[in-house]
């Protein structure tokens, strides 16, 4: 099981996921998120994460410009997209900065199911959240779930990772539920918005199996 800690923003829980034996580590970019970072910030952690854990960038609707800033300073190993990007947009931004691609779709019924195999097209991997609320400031971080059942046994042309509303105490069932062998967090570990939690971040990493959990 492979863990992916999202929305780090200083060192004492970055080590804390690294330590507990998250496989990626993400940064937010995104000012209207409790959990962003600045470019020079984002560098600064980004610098004492291990070998062999994956980096990664989340940004919403990013235009070029701020992506070529961001990656020139920021050593970043993948790029999370998790706006409005169209299937073209996400084939653009993986082949001008060869960088893997995820992108997240956002699942609140069957209705939603079909786009997930378009975007499997265009990406290295999938990240399937629930849908933000109608009138969300965020895309995602908003501590909500889907229906797991909607995508048991489901299975793409990538790998895909598993998103919204988990938490240490419901982790297991979802991927019990869903057959996920990738979880992303980032409220679930959180005791105030934008506030992860050592404790619960390696409660969640061992709860879900990850590294340190078997």
């Amino acid at each position: 099981m492979r863990v992916k800690i999202c929305g780090l923003s200083n060192v004492e829980t970055l080590n804390a996921a690294v330590t507990a034996g998250a496989a990626y580590v993400g940064f937010v970019f995104f000012k209207k998120s409790p959990r962003h970072v600045l470019i020079e910030q984002a560098r600064t952690l980004a610098q004492t994460v291990p070998v062999g854990i994956c980096k990664v960038a989340l940004t919403v609707n990013a235009d070029d410009a701020f992506l070529d800033e961001m990656l020139e300073s920021v050593p970043i190993d993948m790029l999370q997209l998790h706006g409005s990007e169209t299937p073209d947009r996400v084939a653009d931004v993986r082949t001008r900065y060869g960088l893997p691609v995820m992108k997240a779709v956002g699942i609140a019924d069957a209705d939603d199911l079909p786009a997930i195999g378009e975007y499997a097209q265009v990406v290295d991997q999938l990240l399937i959240d629930a849908k933000p609320p109608k009138n969300a400031d965020l895309p995602g971080g908003n501590g909500l779930a889907f229906d797991w059942r909607l995508i048991a046994g489901r299975r793409w042309a990538v790998p895909w990772m598993l998103a919204g509303g988990l938490r240490p105490d419901n982790v297991a069932e979802a991927i019990r539920l869903t057959g996920a062998q990738q979880v992303d967090v980032s409220s679930g570990v959180e005791t105030t918005p934008g506030i992860k939690d050592e404790k619960m971040i390696a409660e969640f990493i061992r709860a879900a199996g990850g590294k340190n959990g078997h």
